[in-house]
């Protein structure tokens, strides 16, 4: 027998005993987690009792829904072995990020946690190598929540730019101006309180926020912690429906180390980044690969489909007696074997963005500094919030009304301008979270009549210089390439950026050309004696 066969043969014993009640499990878990709380140190970090509430609540988000123990942790041993595995694992192979060192130096709780919320915040949607160079320069700006609260939105969206989501940058000031104006300066201590007090922190924001800085042993679960607990616990399941996403707090709770609950939620978070990743997981260095059950499932499929085990696997026996379990593969979805793994978990169908239409134009006039590029201020909520734009207009159905209409947007904040100098310079495609807006890109150059010098409120001339470091966003920074590609001399359309000019289509060359004439002559031809045959 083969040890692969030996270790299934045990893991199906193991899986056909009689199972222990879960509740009564959950119960003596909860009250070893308190208890241990009490004596614990969290890594150096301050640890104030305000923060004992979350942890000695009871695991009533996991009792709450009738599921079977086979998508659960059934014991104490069992917990205490992830737990060790996995911060032993972090201990030896954690990234080194700005965050993590301010986090761990910073003796101040106040600032300690004003550190991490500017990470998470930055965090959300964002890829780490992205952050990196925007959480750098934040801090060095604005080290302390007095200083972000003492700044312009101006001057926040203009660090921001770039980093897209720009509602996030927004909150994260109003809620240093309220922790300054209205807490003392103190930051909330609990993950309630956090969720409770400041705008724009959510429950898993809270959470980190609360165990990182203040050691309070509550779990988080976002996408990286989501997708380690379903495949640890081979729930194939959406994990963003709300039976689902109730689950997996719940085992996030039951999971989080109350004398490490920081370092725990980090390292459950850097699994997910860098080895449970979403299509390629690297399994075989997974610190708890024998504590998942989507790798027992990996393991059983491929021996039965060997024919080397005989009889099906017990996961269907998850939920019996109850009809199908509402947190194992849906049956829409059965089992594919050439994922593996990724089998946990399967999530939904995104719904497409919206698509729209916008006509923009770059209005550039000679300045003393050099050329000056007009920008128009958008409103103060919604998409793009605050930041700076090219003056623009929805699109209209024809090419004479789209000009109409972008001409007289111009003059609202430019005056008289010549008509006939408004030239279309391609597209630009962005996406960005929920919307797909195509730009049609225009440019008019004024020259050899008086700049304007005064504008309205809302509007400004910029050089290309400043352009650059302004408050605008990437959106703008690709229309604006498209009006530098099209200027005598420059041709610079990117592909990355999804832009598409006339200078940006290559011209055939001489043999090219008598090619295409050739062969375009002889399809026209053929094309007039098919017809000809057709009559």
């Amino acid at each position: 027998m083969t040890p692969l066969v030996s270790r299934l043969s045990r893991l199906w014993a193991i899986m056909r005993k009689p199972r222990a009640a879960v509740g009564s499990g959950h119960r003596k878990q909860a009250a070893s987690q308190e208890g241990r709380q009490k004596h614990a140190k969290n890594n150096s970090q301050a640890k104030p009792s305000a923060c004992d509430g979350l942890a000695r609540q009871p695991e009533e988000v996991v009792l709450q829904a009738s599921v079977s123990s086979y998508h659960l942790f059934r014991d104490v041993a069992e917990v205490t072995a992830f737990r060790g595995s996995l911060l032993s694992w972090y201990d030896q192979e954690k990234r080194d990020l700005p965050w993590r060192r301010r986090a761990e130096d910073e003796m101040d709780l106040d600032r300690r946690a004003y550190a991490v919320w500017v990470s998470e915040v930055m965090l959300q949607q964002t890829q780490v190598a992205t952050v990196i160079n925007y959480y750098t320069g934040w801090m060095q700006k604005w080290p302390t929540l007095q200083d972000l609260a003492s700044a312009s939105l101006e001057e926040v969206n203009q660090l921001w730019a770039g980093l897209g989501y720009y509602s996030r940058g927004r909150r994260l000031q109003e809620g240093a101006r309220k922790v300054v104006e209205e807490l003392g300066g103190h930051m909330p201590r609990t993950a309630e309180t956090l969720q409770q007090l400041l705008p724009g922190v959510g429950r898993y924001t809270a959470g980190a926020i609360a165990s990182i800085a203040f050691g309070q042993a509550t779990g988080v679960v976002d996408g990286n912690v989501a997708r380690v607990l379903c495949r640890v616990r081979a729930i194939g399941a959406d994990p963003s429906s709300t039976l689902v996403s109730q689950q997996l707090w719940g085992l996030a709770q039951q999971l989080v180390d109350p004398a490490r609950p920081g370092d725990f939620n980090q390292a459950a978070m850097e699994l997910g980044a860098t080895v449970c990743t979403p299509q390629r997981p690297l399994c075989s260095q997974c610190p708890v690969e024998s504590l998942c059950r989507a790798r027992q499932r990996v393991e059983q499929e491929q021996l039965l489909a060997s024919g080397s085990l005989s009889g099906s696997p017990d996961v269907e026996e998850c939920a019996p007696n109850t009809g199908q379990c509402h947190l194992c593969l849906p049956p829409s979805e059965p089992w594919d074997q050439t994922l593996g793994v990724v089998n946990f978990p399967r999530k939904a169908s995104r719904k497409p963005p919206r698509e729209e239409s916008s006509a923009t134009c770059v209005l550039e006039q000679p300045g003393a500094l050099g050329a000056q590029i007009l920008l128009v201020q958008r409103p103060n909520s919604g998409l793009l919030a605050g930041l700076w734009e090219f003056p623009s207009v929805t699109w209209e159905p024809s090419e004479q009304l789209q000009r109409k209409a972008l001409l007289q947007e111009l003059q609202r904040w430019a005056g008289p301008l010549p008509a006939t100098h408004l030239r279309h310079l391609g597209e630009v495609v962005h996406t960005f979270s929920h919307i797909k807006l195509t730009y049609q890109v225009y440019g008019l150059a004024l020259e050899g009549q008086t700049p304007v010098t005064t504008v309205p409120p809302g509007a400004r001339w910029l050089t290309q210089e400043e352009f650059h470091t302004a408050a605008v966003s990437t959106a703008m920074k690709k229309v604006f390439r498209v009006y530098q590609g099209q200027q005598p001399g420059t041709c610079m359309g990117s592909k990355r950026s999804q832009v598409s000019s006339p200078c940006s289509r290559k011209k055939p060359r001489m043999g090219q050309q008598v090619l295409d004439n050739f062969f375009r002559s002889h399809i026209s031809t053929d094309a007039h004696s098919l017809n000809s045959a057709a009559q």
